[in-house]
């Protein structure tokens, strides 16, 4: 019996059609789970949209996975506004920074956008952890001279919160993240007016970091807040640079490579990473499932892993079997800088250090969903990294790692596109 050519080579390409669309659908599942959230938050999708685009990152011969000759360098697009632009009034705006650097950054950007728009004074704010009784100087994180000289001329910053300033004379008033001059001049400058203080609280419904279709008066004001006002102060900034060097210089037989992964254990088992029947959908991926797709997207097992869990666990032994260059904080931080920020009470300075290690990594993977994932993208894309990979559950033996790279960069639809082109 006779073998018609063309149905076997139809048959080959319908395979491989459901193969990649099987891993389409997973990897947007990723993108589009739900999460509860602080500060009155509800129930919010993620960014969830396929990848259309492919192969903007070329696959490495050498070492497998992708290859950082990327090329994406970015300039920033706003202008910086001018504080004679806003009529000045005598009031003062004052805020906490809260729940994380991944929050931090909006609820900086939403404070200078509102103060601007009231002409008020920002008063330094202060930073308060997940743990009662948790809290620092803005000073102990981020650096106050670079924050108070990248607003000058654009918002009028207090160090000190003054003495006239009382539970009398401020009101607190929430606002949601990405703050809109309408929603400022509704239900933040009546308030504003009648009591002459105010305190923000931000709070987020979304953790959605799309840019928006219509751009504002505001937009730079945020771009600048967001990307231009908060570096770390010098030690922790030297912290997060030896790590950084160190990774390196452990990834000399993977061109110079090294990988992030936001993989925390705590968060892993409260989420439970279960895939729902109905739709497939994931919200994280254990340490197997990462070792899987690391191995499956072509990365070489002597590729250096960086953990945002500070300290092993058993659970992870499954991705050092097989990639063993898989380390903790614990293991990277230089020993006289443990002390301070590694065995202190509260995960702030912990926090902070994953998010700007991720941020310089040349690949980040995010084995968990939510507002560090994308404001961790944000921060790459304004550095012109965008190699961040979206994990999936891939069925076959392999499969090219530029066919996994976060929407937010194939599509150029996170918001850090509208501030730098």
């Amino acid at each position: 019996m006779g073998v018609d050519l063309r149905q076997v080579v139809a048959g080959i390409l319908t395979i491989t059609m459901f193969v990649m669309l099987g891993n389409m659908i997973k990897r947007d599942h990723f993108d589009s789970v739900e999460e509860k959230l602080p500060g009155g938050g509800g129930n919010v999708n993620l960014d969830g949209s396929e990848l259309e685009e492919q192969g903007l990152i070329s696959h490495s011969k050498k070492s497998g996975g992708l290859s950082m000759d990327d090329g994406h360098y970015l300039k920033p697009c706003w202008d910086k506004p001018n504080l004679d632009d806003v009529e000045s009034t005598e009031g003062f705006v004052t805020f906490s920074l809260t729940n994380g650097p991944e929050y931090h950054v909006s609820q900086i950007a939403d404070a200078v956008v509102v103060a601007r728009y009231l002409g008020a004074t920002l008063v330094l704010p202060d930073i308060r952890g997940t743990n009662p009784g948790d809290e620092r100087n803005f000073g102990d994180i981020y650096d106050v001279e670079n924050f108070v000289k990248s607003l000058d001329g654009v918002v009028k910053v207090a160090k000190d919160q003054p003495s006239e300033i009382s539970t009398r004379n401020i009101a607190v008033v929430k606002v949601p993240n990405r703050v809109t001059e309408d929603y400022i001049v509704e239900h933040v400058e009546p308030v504003y007016k009648q009591k002459g203080n105010i305190r923000l609280v931000t709070y987020f419904p979304s953790v959605n970091m799309r840019k928006s279709v219509k751009t504002s008066s505001t937009s730079s004001v945020a771009c600048l807040a967001m990307f231009g006002s908060l570096q770390l102060q010098p030690e922790i900034q030297e912290v997060v640079d030896s790590m950084v060097e160190r990774l390196r210089t452990l990834s000399r037989k993977s061109d110079g490579q090294f990988i992030a992964v936001d993989l925390r254990v705590d968060m892993l088992e409260k989420k439970g990473c279960h895939e729902n029947g109905d739709t497939g959908r994931k919200t994280c991926y254990s340490a197997q499932e990462l070792a899987e797709f690391l191995k499956k997207t072509g990365f070489d097992k002597d590729t250096p892993v960086y953990l945002t869990e500070s300290r092993w666990q058993s659970s992870l032994d499954a991705l050092k079997d097989l990639f063993p260059k898989t380390y903790t904080k614990e293991s990277i931080m230089p020993a006289d800088k443990k002390a301070t920020f590694l065995d202190s009470e509260g995960s702030e300075y912990e926090k902070v250090i994953d998010f700007h290690v991720c941020s310089q990594s040349d690949v980040f993977v995010p084995a968990i969903s939510g507002l560090f994932y994308s404001n961790v993208v944000g921060k790459r894309i304004a550095a012109g990294r965008i190699q961040t990979l979206v994990p999936a559950n891939i069925r076959g033996s392999s499969a090219s790692a530029s066919d996994f790279i976060t929407p937010y960069v194939t599509k150029k639809n996170h918001l850090a596109y509208s501030c730098f082109c």
